[in-house]
């Protein structure tokens, strides 16, 4: 694998030509952080650590979350509580979107109308039927997007790929995916949310008009009209890998069941089984469980030659075996390889880059859009308690 610090220095050192080559050498992509939560935050971190790049503006509904990121990531910023007159700023080249789900296609198609470039966290879309008129508003205005599947820029989820599209596995009939998370701990111990401060009728947006909830405001992801739960937050970066590997993003049906066991005041269930069958004779599985960390996240692509396991720390490759076996610890490794950073290095670098050149970055909207497809179809049968099927045409 390649080591970090030879990459950023190579990556650093080929950015650098590119700008002095296009932008001219004394000047800087000028960056918006929309919607600057604990994520956004921490992509304004990383931009501040790469070259070429100037973060001008941060906005966000919540005047603490202002003062936070600019306090953290831009000191100089100017502060903003409507997007809109963010995209209104001619200084302003490319804009980072954390907002909540709700709010990503009518920002993102807003920033590109008004030529802007955009960063966008997953999920891109928070309904399916979201993912046409923003894949169109993308495609007409020639603008970059890059979504947050920062897999695809993470060196050894790349070379983890080459191993399955060499046919290493041979035929792969099963993907498992799983995410663990504990959103026990801490419930008692979070600062109260200063509503005298929030935009809360800016934070609606498209969403039901409602009195001030402040578990709705800080746990959004978990509310139906905000998010989509973990299907469409820490499934979409696994199944988006398996999308990628096996080259086939539109799952035919799916089915899904969950509970809520702790967490009762969530709509979202705090534990949930889901299943996706994808034309190509496969299957992808989620478990997730929001009530414990261990064994954290992770794909295993089950082959009838061999076994990868991939996470964000590293992967390993292990040969079938002779014979059956009930032991749970895998033997034998014939490829093990270990990441020490965070792929949102890269990915970061490659939007930057992309801004440069006019590449099609790694994840373009259309990879976002497929995989919070996905995620919907999951949340349909999940809902409804019945089979979920994709509706052709």
């Amino acid at each position: 694998m390649t080591d970090r610090r030879e990459f950023i220095k190579t990556a650093a050192i080929a950015t650098a030509a590119s700008y002095n080559r296009i932008l001219g050498a004394n000047d800087r992509i000028r960056i918006a952080g929309i919607g600057t939560g604990g994520r956004c935050q921490y992509l304004l971190s990383v931009l501040n650590k790469a070259s070429h790049n100037q973060i001008v503006a941060i906005c966000d509904v919540y005047e603490t979350r202002r003062l936070e990121a600019r306090e953290k990531v831009a000191p100089e910023a100017r502060e903003f509580t409507d997007y809109r007159k963010v995209l209104e700023q001619t200084d302003v080249d490319a804009v980072v979107i954390g907002a909540p789900d709700h709010w990503h296609v009518p920002m993102t198609i807003a920033a590109v109308q008004a030529g802007k470039d955009v960063y966008v966290e997953k999920p891109v879309t928070h309904r399916i039927e979201e993912g046409e008129p923003l894949l169109e508003a993308v495609t007409q205005s020639k603008r970059i997007v890059q979504t947050g599947m920062q897999q695809r820029s993470w060196p050894h989820f790349q070379q983890a790929h080459d191993i399955v599209a060499n046919g290493a596995l041979g035929q792969v009939t099963f993907v498992r995916t799983y995410w663990y998370q504990n959103h026990l701990l801490g419930r008692d111990t979070r600062a109260p949310i200063d509503s005298s401060k929030l935009d809360w009728k800016m934070f609606l947006g498209s969403a039901p008009d409602q009195p001030f909830d402040a578990e709705r405001y800080r746990n959004w992801r978990w509310f139906w009209d905000f998010g989509g739960g973990s299907l469409t937050d820490l499934f979409l970066h696994w199944v988006d890998v398996a999308h990628w590997y096996m080259a086939s993003d539109t799952p035919s049906d799916a089915v899904a069941i969950g509970g809520h066991y702790l967490i009762p005041e969530w709509q979202w269930p705090d534990t949930v089984n889901a299943a996706f069958h994808y034309p190509g004779n496969f299957l992808v599985n989620f478990d997730c469980s929001l009530v414990g960390y261990l064994e954290g996240g992770g794909l295993i692509f089950h082959g009838t030659k061999a076994l990868l396991r991939v996470h964000r720390g590293g992967f390993s490759l292990y040969p079938e075996q002779p014979k059956y076996t009930e032991l749970p610890d895998l033997a034998n490794v014939t490829q093990e390889v270990k990441s020490t950073h965070d792929g949102g290095i890269e990915h970061i670098q490659n939007f930057l880059d992309c801004i440069v050149s006019r590449n099609t970055p790694n994840a373009p909207v259309s990879v976002g859009i497929a995989a919070a497809r996905a995620g919907h179809l999951g949340n349909m049968a999940l809902r409804s308690g019945q089979p979920a099927k994709l509706a052709v045409g």
